[in-house]
């Protein structure tokens, strides 16, 4: 089976190929994910400013926050199957704790409101607020990738195939023991992938933009380059469309030119190294990995946090109510930078897997640092290694490049 497309613009060539054996393989142990079946596809972004609606959403979660004023609203979050809405609610009448109430008791609201929009971001400011009654499945409602994951499945396990060991059985044991969830998990809450398989088509996006620096091009610094340029005319090109258009939406590429060249120019410490193409693409699958224990949402398994803590009493934890995406509480106190961390350890340990000590490091740093600063989120002050700034540098390029894309 082989399979050529485009990505990043049509910029970088996808060719990958899958073995007979492997094929087999992967249908007896790796099902595609299922998806939700409903069919609640209000846009928010189709709708103008001050138009009413009234529709049936799904709560990820709430918050009672102060104005300057110290004057109490709710902050709210749903989704429905096209993506997540973001919601607010004046204490207009004094009753919101009993609101407040009234969500934690609930997920599936009939939301009727007006729309706002703000510097572009619409959101919904609700009058009303009402729970559903009949039966339906949280699930169902869930925002989802329109992509193939069948596809998407097909490409990442190829590229894990490609790998020599000990990075190939490091991969192979993970995904056979958390698939399940790294197949339907977001990567994200609000900016980037941030729906049902989002996780696996950002993985696979950075092994994409992995393979072109490492494999297409005769050179990394040139590739990296390269894929500056494409973003210095899609920028050009997005700042020319807000003048034409008078938008005040944000400009997905704004800010990220100089700090491109920032990380390249850290990069050139490192020049002298080989880059380890199977080292880095083995770190990117455990990259976001920590976000199956960030993340909660319904539908999400406690498989890995019964892998990383195999003696843990369950009991309380899962008397919790799951619905829409939202941070797991005891998720956030870690992280899933951490976590990503622990979960390659635990898989190296679990399995026994034969890797020397300054390898495991290697992928640790990847790992840790692919947020790039500390500000950022890294767990280290800079990258030290030349897998440690082309994992950021993809990562970077991938999550903004996702806010590009027409189907998500």
């Amino acid at each position: 089976m082989t399979k050529q497309s485009h990505y990043f613009y049509k910029f970088i060539p996808i060719s990958y190929q899958l073995e007979d054996d492997n094929a087999e393989y992967l249908f007896n142990h790796f099902p595609s994910p299922t998806l939700p079946d409903g069919d609640h596809f209000f846009s928010i972004q189709d709708k103008e400013k001050g138009e009413s609606i009234n529709e049936l959403l799904l709560l990820n979660d709430s918050e009672i926050r102060l104005t300057k004023t110290n004057k109490q609203f709710l902050k709210m979050s749903f989704s429905n199957n096209s993506g997540m809405i973001q919601a607010k609610m004046w204490d207009n009448n004094g009753n919101i704790s009993e609101v407040e109430q009234m969500l934690q008791q609930h997920s599936i609201f009939h939301v009727q409101g007006i729309v706002d929009d703000f510097k572009g971001n619409k959101s919904i400011t609700v009058n009303y607020l009402k729970p559903e009654k009949d039966q339906i499945s949280p699930f169902s409602l869930m925002p989802y990738t329109n992509q193939d994951m069948q596809e998407l499945k097909l490409e990442l396990f190829s590229y894990l195939f490609e790998l020599k060991e000990p990075f190939q059985s490091i991969c192979l044991q993970a995904m056979e023991e958390l698939w399940q969830d790294f197949s339907i998990a977001p990567a994200a809450k609000g900016y980037h992938h941030n729906y049902l398989g989002g996780l696996l088509k950002h993985t696979v996006g950075l092994m994409r933009f992995a393979r072109y620096i490492l494999k297409t091009e005769d050179h990394p610094i040139q590739a990296i380059i390269k894929l500056i340029s494409v973003v210095e005319k899609a920028y050009k090109n997005e700042l020319y469309q807000s003048f034409q258009h008078a938008s005040t939406s944000n400009l997905v590429w704004n800010d990220t030119i100089d700090h491109l060249y920032k990380m390249l120019n850290g990069l050139k410490e490192f020049q002298e190294n080989e880059p380890n193409y199977d080292l880095l693409i083995a770190s990117i699958l455990f990259h976001d990995i920590g976000k199956l224990c960030e993340y909660d949402f319904v539908g999400r398994s406690n498989k890995a946090f019964e892998l990383l803590y195999p003696t843990a009493q369950l009991s309380d934890y899962n008397a919790r109510t799951q619905a829409g995406i939202t941070m797991d509480p005891l998720g956030v106190m870690i992280g899933h930078i951490p976590y990503g961390v622990l979960l390659l350890n635990k898989i190296i340990e679990l399995k026994n897997i034969d890797i020397s000590l300054i390898t495991i490091h290697q992928m640790s740093h990847c790992i840790l640092c692919h947020h790039g600063l500390p500000e950022w989120g890294a767990a280290v002050k800079k990258p030290q290694s030349f897998e440690g700034y082309l994992i950021h540098i993809v990562d970077y390029l991938d999550s903004r490049y996702e806010n590009t894309e027409t189907i998500k």
